[in-house]
């Protein structure tokens, strides 16, 4: 029988359910007994976003081939999956799309509120995957007339796997044809193969965290937008995964005495505005989302990682981890972060542990002189005196 994991979403608006086939038993492992400290995970790598005179980045922490292979992989499976015979029972089969259509959801909610007569009738999708921001943009029912969400006409979809490009190409949905949409295969870390100020929107949903050279994206972004075209984005951030790092720590010093990276050194909140104001973008806008997911178990939640392409591409990471070591983590991930029943929840209980994910979202823009521009120095006419009214004189 299948266990349903959630997604616990922290703003509490709405709870998931995302469909997941029993994997691996945990029963038979030993429990590890330690005291429940909060740690800290600690950060085996800094992410430097140092960039030279160019804009590009001085800094590789991830093997972008390595990437490009495990998304292919990961794209291949989810086709198999969908072709699989019709003997198989549909409980018995996994999509590993939920996290992402989410977050895509998410952002096409931020796009929305963003109102502009003219909508972006021209957007480019960075890191697109198979279509979570294009499915996204069409789904509204409530939509009239031509275009998606935002007034987006026209969606290119740009993505470095071709195998996870086209993935989903032959699939038919409801809305699509509010919005026409071209896939192109390119590397999003290089130069994008666009004249200046062709799109009115650059958006990009949890592509971003896997790029070398965040400087110089940042800044092609900024070239190929309009003026006051809008650059949106969501990325996962630094405090991604907490609970699998300290395991994956724990586990690696009992058994084998030191330490190594895990998981990968993603861009911290603090660094994004910086980037932004680096690449010469207007009236930024920054936020943040925590994410949490309850899985059986760690081995389950290391294999939704794998089958979404989300493997650790560090430069710096080991080529093997011994069967043993991931045991223990197992064992000290289902100890530490076991979730407790909730009233009013009876599903919820101590079989299932949690895991967290940070997702940063930001909005920025090209600058234009429609937009709001600030005072010169100097030039106020009253002082703050004058319209701030003390509460004791005359009440």
């Amino acid at each position: 029988m299948m266990n349903y994991p959630r997604l616990l979403l922290s703003t509490t608006r709405k709870r998931l359910v995302a469909p997941i086939q029993e994997g691996l038993s945990s029963s038979t492992r030993s429990r590890v007994r330690s005291s429940r400290q909060v740690l800290r995970p600690p950060c085996c790598l800094s992410r430097s976003l140092s960039s030279s005179s160019d804009g590009s980045s001085t800094s590789v922490a991830f093997d972008r081939t390595i990437k490009q292979r495990q998304r292919d992989n990961a794209a291949r499976a989810q086709q198999l999956w969908k072709q699989a015979d019709d003997d198989i029972n549909d409980t018995d089969r996994v999509s590993y799309d939920y996290f992402r259509e989410e977050i895509a959801r998410r952002l096409v909610d931020r796009l929305d509120d963003i109102r502009r007569e003219e909508g972006f009738p021209l957007t480019l999708d960075v890191g697109s995957g198979p279509g979570y921001i294009y499915r996204a943009i069409c789904a509204d029912d409530a939509l009239e007339g031509e275009g998606g969400i935002g007034g987006v006409r026209k969606l290119v979809q740009l993505d470095s796997s071709q195998e996870m490009l086209h993935r989903d190409a032959e699939e038919e949905f409801e809305g699509m044809d509010r919005c026409g949409t071209y896939r192109m295969h390119a590397e999003e870390e290089g130069k994008l193969p666009f004249p200046d100020g062709t799109f009115d929107l650059v958006i990009s949903s949890c592509a971003l965290h896997w790029v070398n050279n965040l400087p110089g994206l940042f800044k092609e972004a900024h070239r190929v937008l309009k003026p006051d075209g809008c650059f949106m984005f969501a990325m996962v951030g630094g405090e991604t995964l907490p609970e699998l790092r300290v395991a994956m720590v724990m586990a690696e010093l009992e058994r084998e005495g030191g330490v190594s990276p895990h998981v990968g050194p993603f861009v911290e909140l603090s660094d994004i505005g910086s980037l932004m104001q680096r690449a010469k973008f207007a009236l930024p806008t920054i936020d943040i989302d925590t994410v949490h997911v309850s899985y059986p178990d760690a081995f389950v939640l290391m294999e939704h990682l794998q089958r979404m392409g989300e493997n650790n591409a560090s430069i710096k990471k080991r080529e093997r981890t011994a069967q043993d070591t991931f045991l223990a983590t197992a064992c000290i991930y289902d100890e530490l972060y076991a979730m407790q029943p909730q009233d009013g929840d009876p599903d919820l209980g101590n079989k299932e542990v949690e895991a967290s994910v940070q997702v940063i979202f930001a909005i920025g823009w090209t600058p234009d002189a429609s937009q709001q521009q600030p005072k010169a120095r100097g030039s106020a006419t009253h002082k703050i005196g004058e319209v701030v009214v003390d509460k004791t004189d005359g009440q």
